[in-house]
């Protein structure tokens, strides 16, 4: 595989003259794209111009979500550690910011795609057809019981593919709802989910390279305490509170989440119509617990920048997130960068239901 980095070595500095400082390395497009609630895919070069301007050597990207900035992050020469709450993000995170080598053979797909039916059927046992056909569960049992076999960064890349094949196989990507509502027709929703598993498997295998760093993925929960790294810069994007939806990441991808826990310590609840886990604790659910997070952060973090995306239809308001940070003692400037979220593709609806909202990017020094 072509190392989009190849001779660059462990010298952050001299990406300089290939990227401008303002550019991001062609590698970035082999991540692949996504659907996540919230992605940045579409903001990276101005997170990276938000960034990139202190020439970190290391970055701490703390709400990872779908991986594309800290993959981002890692295509422009950073030492990047990865976190998120939610185990499919650092299950994602895994399979491409730590892990810089391994890819599934084509013997491996074939022995997920191939694999015999799973005796355990916990799968089909427990959500029937709620979210796929009756094959496509079968296929997720049968799936799970070869990748379970598997360990480290192969296990990583399998079950990310996994996640992504089930994300892609549903109307909105999300669990919130049962059957088949919101199937606008796309492609997407006519393949099966062995087909998006041998999709995504290429992709991923495409994506993975070697920076010259040796990149981490963390699993810590904000709500307890904090990676104990020293990065130049900390990146956060945290969940968004609005008081007029929720944040809950967990509810809407709770079977994706899951499945890349293989079910083991999560809390189904049976009496809900969509079977959704319990969700995890976020600090993140009320601005009350915004503001103090973020200042727990800040503190915590005290050697270094902290860059945070923010959405301005969101609460604490840019002039209480501005104030917020200069109590903590921080020189703070702030960029808006004009953005929509589109969640999901509504092609055929008559006025699609967009976000228009400004990007908010706080760099805390």
């Amino acid at each position: 595989m072509l190392n989009a980095l190849e001779g660059i070595g462990s010298d952050f500095h001299s990406l300089a003259p290939e990227l401008g400082w303002y550019r991001l390395s062609p590698q970035v497009e082999r991540f692949p794209s996504t659907r996540f609630m919230g992605s940045k895919e579409q903001l990276l070069l101005p997170l990276w111009r938000a960034i990139g301007q202190f020439a970190p050597q290391s970055v701490l990207d703390l709400c990872s979500g779908s991986g594309v900035v800290s993959y981002m992050l890692k295509t422009q020469g950073c030492r990047v550690f990865s976190n998120d709450y939610m185990r499919m993000a650092t299950t994602i995170a895994e399979a491409t910011i730590s892990n810089s080598k391994i890819t599934l053979s084509e013997a491996d797909i074939a022995a997920v795609l191939e694999a015999v039916p799973s005796r355990d059927g916990f799968v089909e046992r427990t959500y029937g057809e709620l979210y796929f056909s009756r094959a496509d569960v079968q296929f997720l049992d049968s799936a799970r019981a070869v990748i379970a076999a598997w360990s480290g960064a192969k296990r990583a890349i399998a079950m990310a593919a996994l996640i992504r094949a089930c994300i892609k196989r549903r109307p909105r990507g999300i669990f919130t709802y049962t059957g088949a509502r919101y199937d606008d027709g796309r492609r997407d929703l006519r393949m099966s989910l062995p087909e998006h598993f041998a999709a995504a498997a290429t992709q991923l295998n495409d994506a993975v390279f070697d920076n010259g760093r040796h990149c981490e993925v963390h699993n810590a929960d904000l709500s307890y305490g904090f990676p104990d790294v020293r990065p130049d810069v900390v990146y956060l994007d945290p969940p968004y509170f609005s008081p007029l939806s929720d944040n809950e990441y967990v509810r809407r991808y709770h079977f994706t989440e899951a499945l890349a826990r293989d079910w083991d310590g999560v809390e189904i609840q049976h009496h809900t119509k969509t079977k959704k886990i319990k969700n995890y604790p976020s600090p993140f659910r009320s601005e009350i617990g915004c503001l103090r997070a973020i200042g727990d952060i800040v503190d915590f973090y005290r050697e270094s920048v902290i860059v945070i995306s923010y959405s301005s239809n969101s609460l604490p308001s840019a002039h209480d997130m501005l104030a917020h940070l200069r109590r903590h003692g921080r020189t703070v400037s702030l960029t808006e960068v004009d953005h929509r979220y589109s969640f999901a593709n509504q092609a055929k609806a008559r006025r699609p239901v967009r976000n228009a909202v400004k990007e908010l990017i706080f760099v805390a020094q």
